[in-house]
């Protein structure tokens, strides 16, 4: 390898800068001031920033600012424009927060946001200000803002351990992932309680409050450790980009990948955050996964919500979130770890008493044993930190009082029928009326009331069937291994068939989910357009869901609904949530952060090429919006429906596109008729005039056939200047028919007047019915008809040969017919010759323009008629016309049309 290939930088490092740039470019820079504590500077130093980039001409508004009524700051505020705060009544209250439509409207290149981890006011647009940060940057717009270490989502258990402050506002990590600059505000912590005594942080009252809790020395070294570590953790990273892009040798760690399992527990939030700290340590991504077994379905709705709220939590923090269905946990997360190359796992150390774990080995012994190479880092907890780790405590699983006494009434069914039986059968087999009772609870009632009915079936047979009766003593020392193996064989009875019960019911969720997603997608591959697509998926979320919904689709920069529910009323506050979901391409609404004070929960339509509209849905329970299961077939179908109409957008282009296709070849196609057909009579014209210009000596024969054929060539201009002005008043909607009564007689002697020049010596048969009744008809378009159609019979077929025109009523139709007896056309024609500069092989000296019989077809559909050709018998063609007596009136064609 030459010394150029090796101070190349690696294709994966170009790739990686490139895509950072590539999503900088939208978006705007942000710069965020952290510190340790309160009182540090931060403020202070985000405005002297902030004077900076005024002198140096960039527009900068102060968003949101809290000046804690210190002089210095408010000194740097003052000539500095500062936005009005959105007021927000809350219980009586005036809170005030960011306006975020305020800086959008004043779009200025950088806005101040104090206080990054603050939690709005309900009613607020976002939950949380940060989230307020993300949509500036969104749009483009510079932030700089403010934040302590000990507000990081990831350092959260790290700093309740160090301070004992349940801190509850935090910030996601990915925010300060996504940084352009970390700016550290260090002052010494003896220089920060000096402040605090002064009165320069807190009120008098306050300080001392925060001197006895927070402000200890100890608790400040600890804070102002971790933001420098933090900090110096940013350096380093930027470092290794710097050195990774320009090929530039330096210090290089083996890839490692960390993988968390996510199972719903008080446990899990520490883990993750354990889990993220080790990421950047190791500067390595992490995946969290969730593994839904059989047993899962026992979980009550908290602690599924609790899962969805761990999996939206761990992505915030950075990490790759996977959902995985398997039978067992630890053979689930070992393929897993293989298949996408991790090489930690981090699992929880077990809790449970020592007898439970020998009954049943805990998951990280089973991950331990399964997991191979892979390395397993055990992470403790203490029972307080559970107590804390949701302030409060797990939600116990409802009781089955029900099951409890159907399980006793099972019992005392099978005591009864026990007691028919003991003349007949010895007492151990009448046990097993008992290990039936016990089935028939495990198939019925689950498996709590089984494992009852197992204790009770032992204790009534004890009871009831074994000398001496009426006592639980036992005088046969052999039965007691006839109760341990009725209770054994019962309890395995109910626990295998309870498991199964559950896995059933896991499967069936599961087969509706799948059926759910496979006729919603079956119904979107035969929708060819929008208003199919629109049907079928609302169709399909109230057949899967039960669901009311409303789709929203781009009109411009404006949304405008397509299709929703009929019981579904929207109001403006709705359709601005829709709009925000548009704009945005983040979903809101009901169960997120995001406007969740709306009706419905808005999905975009979102493919990797554009954002195609809206989706918004009402479920029929407030839970199901914080559902795992919901949620994700939700996401689900809001991918088919994003695909389906990019599919029938794309199926538009195409049409338009063959449209535009075929329309140039027709513009191609008239050109070049007209080049031929105006070139050919205009150059026997001008030949013509030329020879009686420039021939002084000719005599009058020679003389007359020369102005003869000018004339004839001058009326074949004509009548094809005439044809394409015919074509294009029909092509434009702008002929105009005058119906009056007229005699078909006329109809054919006018028609023969106008080729009479023309027809010679040639034999015309017209065959009119007797008594024929006059029609309601434009006798003028209908004389161009028949001219056009003789015309054709003349070029194409022998002369000596007649051409019949016959007429008859048929019920309430006109019949005309053209015949000929020339060479007719092929079966696969009949219906193209009526299309537009189709032409058929001309016999010599003949010619065409290829729209006469196009012109037939307008004028004879103009009428409410039909035009049809068929194949003359021995021979030939037939052009046969039927048009109705009498028209239709004016609200019978607006209806028809």
């Amino acid at each position: 390898m030459s010394a150029d290939d090796e101070s190349r930088p690696s294709p994966e490092a170009m790739l990686k800068l490139a895509q950072a740039e590539e999503a900088q470019e939208s978006r705007g820079r942000l710069k965020i001031f952290l510190g340790y504590a309160a009182g540090v500077g931060k403020t202070f130093a985000m405005l002297s920033a902030a004077r900076q980039r005024q002198r140096e001409g960039k527009d900068v508004v102060a968003a949101y600012v809290e000046p804690h009524g210190r002089a210095e700051t408010d000194a740097l505020l003052e000539g500095m424009e500062t936005l009005p705060k959105l007021r927000i009544d809350y219980q009586g209250v005036a809170l005030f927060e960011l306006d975020i439509d305020a800086v959008l409207a004043r779009r200025p290149q950088i806005a101040l946001v104090d206080e990054l981890a603050h939690t709005n006011a309900p009613g607020s647009r976002h939950e949380k200000r940060w989230q307020d940060v993300q949509e500036l940057l969104a749009a483009g717009i510079d932030v700089y803002t403010t934040v302590n270490v000990q507000h990081l989502e990831s350092l959260n258990d790290m700093v309740e351990k160090v301070t004992g402050v349940v801190v509850r506002e935090t910030v996601p990590d990915m925010l300060l992932d996504l940084a352009g600059e970390i700016q550290l505000v260090d002052i010494p912590t003896d220089e920060l309680l000096g402040r605090l005594a002064e009165g320069k942080i807190y009120i008098p009252a306050q300080a001392a409050r925060a001197m006895e809790k927070f402000f200890q020395p100890g608790n400040l070294i600890a804070l102002r450790e971790l933001s420098l570590r933090r900090a110096a953790a940013r350096v380093d990273d930027q470092m290794r980009s710097y050195l990774e892009s320009r090929a530039i040798p330096g210090p290089r760690t083996v890839a490692e990948r960390l993988l968390v399992c996510i199972s719903g527990s008080p446990f899990g939030e520490k883990l993750m955050r354990t889990t993220r700290r080790l990421a950047d340590e190791m500067k390595a991504p992490w995946h969290a996964i969730y593994i839904e077994t059989p047993d899962t379905g026992r979980f009550s709705r908290e602690n599924r919500e609790r899962i969805w709220h761990d999996l939206r939590l761990a992505e915030s923090m950075g990490a790759i979130v996977a959902s995985v269905t398997a039978n067992s946990v630890a053979e689930a997360v070992a393929d897993y770890a293989s298949r996408h190359h991790i090489s930690k796992i981090v699992v929880g150390k077990p809790t449970r008493p020592r007898w439970r774990e020998m009954l049943r080995p805990p998951i990280a012994d089973q991950i331990i044993r399964a997991s191979g190479e892979i390395d397993v880092y055990v992470v403790s907890m203490t029972p307080a930190e559970r107590r804390t780790a949701t302030g409060k405590p797990r939600p116990a699983r409802p009781v089955p009082w029900a099951g409890f006494g159907a399980a006793v009434a099972l019992v005392a069914g099978a005591t009864l029928l026990c007691d028919v039986a003991r003349p007949f059968f010895s007492p151990t087999n009448t046990a097993m009326f008992y290990l039936l009772a016990v089935v028939v609870a495990a198939v019925r009632l689950g498996l709590q009331p089984a494992v009852l009915t197992a204790f009770l079936g032992v204790l009534a047979f004890d009871f009831f069937f074994i000398a001496p009766r009426y006592t639980l003593a036992v005088a046969d020392s052999e039965y007691l291994i006839t109760f341990v193996g009725f209770l054994t064989v019962g309890l395995v009875i109910s626990t295998q068939v309870a498991r199964s019960r559950e896995r059933a019911e896991s499967l069936r969720l599961r087969e509706v989910q799948t059926a759910s997603l496979y006729y919603l997608s079956r119904d979107l591959a035969v929708a060819a357009d929008l208003v199919a697509v629109t049907g079928a998926v609302l169709r399909n979320l109230r057949e899967s869901l039960k669901a009311e919904a409303v789709i929203f689709l781009a009109d411009g920069e404006q949304l405008k609904i397509v299709s929703a529910s009929e019981t579904l009323a929207l109001d403006r506050k709705e359709q601005a949530v829709a709009d925000w979901t548009f704009r945005n391409q983040r979903a809101a609404g009901r169960g997120t952060t995001t406007l969740g004070s709306a009706g419905l929960l808005y999905l975009p339509l979102t493919t990797a090429t554009a954002i195609h509209g809206v989706l918004g849905v009402r479920l029929g329970e407030a839970g199901d919006y914080n559902s795992q299961q919901h949620r994700l077939l939700l996401d689900a179908f809001a991918s088919q429906t994003a695909m389906a109409l990019e599919r029938v957008r794309f199926s538009q282009q195409a049409g338009q596109a063959q449209i535009l296709a075929a329309r140039e070849n027709l513009e191609r196609a008239l050109l070049n008729s007209i080049s031929h057909d105006l070139r050919t009579p205009l150059a026997s014209i001008t030949g013509a005039l030329s020879s009686l210009r420039d021939q002084q000596g000719l005599d009058e024969k020679a003389r007359g056939a020369l102005l003869a054929t000018a004339s004839d060539e001058a009326a074949r201009l004509n009548r094809f200047v005439g044809n394409l002005l015919d074509m294009t008043r029909l092509e434009a909607g702008a002929v105009q028919l005058k119906h009056t009564p007229s005699d078909i007689e006329e109809l054919v002697g006018c028609t023969l007047s106008a080729l009479d020049p023309r027809l010679g010596t040639r034999e015309i048969d017209v065959r009119l019915a007797p008594d024929l009744p006059e029609v309601m008809l434009d006798l003028g378009c209908m004389t161009q008809v028949l001219v056009n159609l003789l015309d054709n019979s003349l070029k194409y077929s022998p002369p000596d040969r007649p051409i019949a025109i016959t007429a008859r009523i048929d019920r309430e139709w006109l019949l005309l017919e053209v015949i000929d007896h020339g060479p007719g056309v092929a079966e696969e024609d009949l219906e193209r010759i009526f299309d537009k500069f189709h032409r058929m092989p001309v016999p010599e000296g003949a010619r065409g323009t290829g729209l006469g019989l196009s012109i037939c077809k307008g004028f004879v559909e103009a009428h409410h008629g039909t035009i049809k050709a068929a194949i003359t018998p021995g021979g030939g063609l037939t052009v046969t016309i039927r048009l109705p007596l009498t028209p239709p009136s004016r609200t019978e064609e607006t209806a028809h049309g």
